[in-house]
């Protein structure tokens, strides 16, 4: 199908013919276009990606819950889906925006079409967008709030004024701790580690470690990476008190990815942390469990204008002087300039120069804002599991 001419207009205008699908900003900015998925009403933060691969890991990454997701590469679904590629089994993302229709898929991994996919999760999704025109409006304006809409037909009525009025009532993300709706709610046990093309994932049998997995919204990528460099996992839900975790005996203490305000989740998670550091006990933290190592520490975060999402990222280490391409996912940052005495700044964007990576002096623990398991580079960043299992080694 040809692509719809996408008008950028004000809620009170009327939408163009032959479409039966739209996303409704907060600032009443409409785009419309064609509807994938379920067809139903979706709402969250609209913000966008710009990897060139990858999609599916992207819908099933936890760290999404609440946002609706804007893929700037206009091929989305061409290589179809499958059972290997998924970072949870329970996609918390809420609906996600393409420029081109849904194409068959063309990939010898594929067991099913991404539409077929989005139907069996029951995610609206849109195409047809003029996704650069929209990506453009997010970056001057920010990630704002939106209404995503699937229609049966295009000839059925729209009230594009109580769409906009419900986008404008859906709490921002700010303030919000959504890590509780991600996190597992018991413990279990995890040894599944790195996939070849031989035999899909192998099985980590004979662990040198044990670590606890701090469970905010962990990606099952980011289990496997910690699998493959000799760890037996405990994964606990992120409520889990350090008490509890340290009764597990672990020797090694990780604190996951997550979705959300980093200062709400905070709120549970910080004490906890706090007293794993005042234990000894070896810490890594990558994304939210970064930001909240880092407000333990006596830092604090903010929201960032549109937050960094995509896999070409570049990341300068501050104390080797390599520079790294990384996948990111993130919508809030460690504000530098609140950084106290004894935390040291390890990582730094070199799209924008914020905070990326710090470690607490004296003590055994470290944390990326980026995502070393996502393998973008493909694999620059993931001597940060080995650096991980060498501080248990020394601690033990």
């Amino acid at each position: 199908m040809p692509e719809v001419e996408i008008a950028s207009i004000t809620h009170n205008d009327t939408r163009p013919p032959g479409v039966n699908a739209a996303i409704i900003l907060e600032d009443g900015q409409v785009f419309w276009g064609r509807g994938a998925g379920i067809e139903g009403i979706a709402i969250g933060e609209v913000c966008f990606n710009t990897s060139l691969t990858g999609y599916q890991e992207i819908l099933t990454d936890p760290s999404y819950a609440g946002q609706i997701i804007t893929f700037t590469f206009p091929h989305i679904g061409n290589v179809g889906v499958n059972d290997e590629d998924i970072e949870t089994d329970t996609p918390a993302v809420r609906g996600c925006i393409l420029h081109e229709d849904i194409t068959e898929p063309s990939n010898w991994r594929a067991a099913q079409h991404l539409n077929s996919w989005l139907k069996k999760h029951q995610l609206v999704g849109l195409t047809g967008v003029d996704t650069r025109k929209l990506t453009r409006h997010i970056r001057d304006n920010g990630a704002l709030r939106g209404v995503l809409i699937h229609l049966p037909n295009a000839n059925e009525d729209v009230d594009i004024e109580a769409l906009h009025a419900m986008a404008l009532s859906w709490p921002s993300l700010e303030g919000t701790d959504l890590a509780k709706d991600v996190s597992c709610i018991q413990t279990y046990s995890w040894n599944e580690s790195a996939w070849s093309i031989e035999g899909g994932y192998s099985t980590q049998n004979e662990p040198k470690y044990h670590v606890v997995a701090v469970d905010f919204g962990a990606k099952k990528n980011i289990l496997r990476c910690l699998a493959a460099t000799g760890c037996k996992i405990t994964v606990v839900p992120g409520n889990t008190t350090a008490e509890e975790i340290i009764g597990h005996k672990p020797d090694g203490v990780f604190l996951s990815n997550g979705p959300g305000d980093p200062a709400a989740t905070g709120k549970y998670a910080v004490p906890m942390i706090q007293n794993i550091i005042a234990s000894n006990i070896p810490t890594f933290g990558i994304c939210l469990g970064h930001q909240m190592l880092s407000i333990a520490m006596g830092a604090k975060t903010v929201k960032m204008h549109m937050g960094h999402r995509g896999a070409n990222h570049p990341v300068k280490d501050l104390e080797t002087g390599s520079v790294e391409i990384t996948s990111q996912n993130h919508g809030f940052v460690v504000d530098r300039e609140t950084l106290p005495k004894g935390i040291i700044e390890t990582h730094t964007s070199l799209f924008d120069g914020t905070l990326e990576g710090i470690r607490v002096e004296g003590k055994p623990a470290f944390s990326v804002q980026h995502h070393p398991e996502a393998s973008p580079g493909p694999q620059d960043s993931h001597h940060l599991f080995e650096r991980f299992v060498a501080m248990m080694g020394r601690n033990s």
